[in-house]
């Protein structure tokens, strides 16, 4: 299913939206939790970004396990496959940040926006909330380098 799109590998396609709409995500995220008065312009993107930021991380890294079991089932050399195999840990460790991330996002929207069964709320949850927004998406843009920059070197020292 995720192996090709049009004789091309899906990865190839798929990662590029990654390696854009998390840190995307990360930035909105934090500057809707950082800057109040910006909410009611951010809130759509924000949520928009966390329902679709995590899919696209999930089809990236199954994309990616797809390739690597074609390349292994083709004979690839080990060397190669040990450098693939560190991108694919980089990758899954990416997801679960970004995954992470997004449930905090939508959580802090939540928890800003005036619902009735949510004005009862301590008004620091969306400061914990934007804290720990802050904290996963550090991680999740260190990750997305670290996934971008194994999976780039590979393909520019012919590996892939």
């Amino acid at each position: 299913m995720f192996r090709e799109v049009n004789g091309l590998p899906g990865h190839v396609l798929v990662i590029h939206a990654v390696v854009v709409l998390v840190p995307l995500l990360a930035l909105v995220t934090v500057a809707y939790g950082a800057f109040p008065r910006w909410r009611p312009r951010l809130d759509w993107a924000v949520v928009a970004l966390a329902v679709v930021t995590p899919i696209l991380a999930w089809v990236a890294t199954e994309s990616g396990e797809e390739l690597e079991e074609a390349l292994e089932s083709r004979g690839y050399p080990p060397e190669g496959l040990a450098k693939i195999h560190e991108h694919s840990e980089y990758g899954e460790t990416l997801l679960w940040f970004t995954l992470g991330l997004a449930v905090v996002a939508l959580l802090l929207v939540l928890s800003t926006k005036g619902f009735a069964r949510l004005q009862s709320l301590p008004r620091w949850v969306p400061l914990a909330l934007t804290a720990v927004a802050a904290v996963l998406a550090v991680f999740a843009i260190i990750y997305v380098y670290l996934t971008g920059d194994s999976g780039a070197k590979m393909v520019w020292d012919g590996i892939v």
